[in-house]
This record gives structure tokens, C-alpha cells and sequence, in this order.
């Protein structure tokens, strides 16, 4: 039994949560907002944070500075289709992004859209979970394990999956406060 390969699967659904978290903006501006927003450049989709720097110049304001000034109206442009529900200003030698304040129902829509990311990180768990246990059992079937060893094999997937669902379960209420923050 490869408790190992339960546990980096288990893992890789937190570090997937963790990515999918950073993306919600809450109050202030993070430039992890903008790791999925890709600009053409000389024919090829290139990730933003590779064609200039990112700065938070103000609690509610980013600041992209590329590095080819022709990249201004390109940058533009994937910021309007990647729909980040903010406008992007050109001031002629960067691009500035400014949020608006987050009115307490948004936040209140914001925090239920975390806790059903932090569902699905759980499901993916399960799923884990539930795939390392029939291994366990069809190793039973075919002799190359115990009874005794298959209700310990259990206890084992069953004690990593609470880590891994307590892991999730902190980091839904991290952003949870993050996001109620005034």
C-alpha cells in the first residue's frame, strides 16, 4: 500500500485550492489576481508577471509596468477579456487597476463561492481516499493482504484524509476572514 502516492494526491488538491484562492480578490488588490491572464506576445499566449512587473502601489490598486511599452494596449486587452470586473488605465508607460470596495453582499456571494472551491478540494480528498481504500481491498481479494491488515490499511487512509480535510478546512476559513474584512 502507497501511503505516499494518497498523500501527494491529497496534497496536490490543497496546493489546487490554494491557486483557485488566490485568484478571489477580497478587499485589497493581489497581484495573484492576474496569474491566469496571458498576453500575446510575438505569437505566443505569455503569462502577464513574464512581460512586466507587478507592483500594489495602493491597498485597492495594481500597477503593471511592462517591459516593451508596445505591450500597453495587448496588456489591455487580456484584462478586459480574462473579465476581472475592474478597468484597466493606461497612463502611457503602465497599466493601473484600480477595485472598487467590496459592498457586503459581494462579500457575502464571495465567501460562498470559497466554500464551495473548499467542497470540491474535499470531494477530490474523498475520492483519494476512497481509491486508496479499494486498492486495499482488492489486495485483500487476491491474498497479498490480511483481514487485520486491510482494517489497518483504513485506519491509516482514513487518519491522512482527516489532515488533508482539516488542511482544506483552514484555509476556507482564512480566506473567509480575508474576504469579511472591512
Amino acid at each position: 500500500m502507497e501511503y505516499d502516492q494518497l498523500e501527494e494526491k491529497m496534497q496536490k488538491a490543497v496546493d489546487y485550492l490554494c491557486d483557485e484562492l488566490a485568484a478571489i480578490r477580497a478587499g485589497r488588490a493581489n497581484p495573484a489576481i492576474l496569474n491566469k491572464v496571458t498576453v500575446e506576445y510575438y505569437g505566443v499566449q505569455t503569462p502577464l508577471n513574464q512581460i512586466g512587473a507587478i507592483s500594489v502601489p495602493e491597498a485597492r490598486q495594481l500597477l503593471i509596468t511592462p517591459w516593451d511599452r508596445s505591450l500597453l494596449g495587448p496588456i489591455i486587452k487580456a484584462i478586459q477579456v480574462a473579465e476581472l470586473g475592474v478597468n484597466p488605465i493606461n497612463d502611457g508607460n503602465s497599466v493601473r487597476l484600480t477595485f472598487p470596495e467590496l459592498n457586503e453582499e459581494r462579500r457575502r456571494q464571495i465567501v460562498k463561492d470559497v466554500k464551495a472551491l473548499g467542497e470540491d478540494a474535499k470531494v477530490a480528498i474523498r475520492n483519494v481516499r476512497r481509491d486508496g481504500i479499494d486498492e486495499a481491498k482488492s489486495l485483500k481479494n487476491s491474498g497479498e493482504m490480511t483481514e487485520d491488515g486491510l482494517k489497518a490499511a483504513e485506519e491509516k487512509i482514513q487518519k491522512i484524509t482527516d489532515k488533508y480535510i482539516d488542511k482544506v478546512e483552514k484555509v476556507i476559513t482564512e480566506k473567509e476572514k480575508e474576504v469579511m474584512e472591512v
